[in-house]
């Protein structure tokens, strides 16, 4: 897992393409207060999202991957 310090850079890194993000959506007529929830709701799907693939990777055996098996 990523310490806090590497968190913080990678958060820094993409500060101002956010907030350019979030900017577009407030131009485009959205309120911040719709943007913001949008953007935490989406931010919390990617997570899991990563999560489940950690979860399903370490559960594949590494033999039946490189032998292009599934886990099923």
């Amino acid at each position: 897992m990523a310490d806090m310090k590497h968190n913080l850079t990678c958060r820094q890194s993409l500060a101002s393409a956010f907030q350019a993000l979030s900017d577009e959506a407030v131009k485009a007529g959205w309120s911040e207060g719709d943007v913001a929830l949008a953007l935490a709701e989406l931010a919390e799907e990617r997570v899991i999202e990563i999560t489940a693939k950690v979860i399903m990777e370490g559960s594949i055996h590494p033999q039946r991957v490189a032998a292009g098996g599934s886990n099923s």
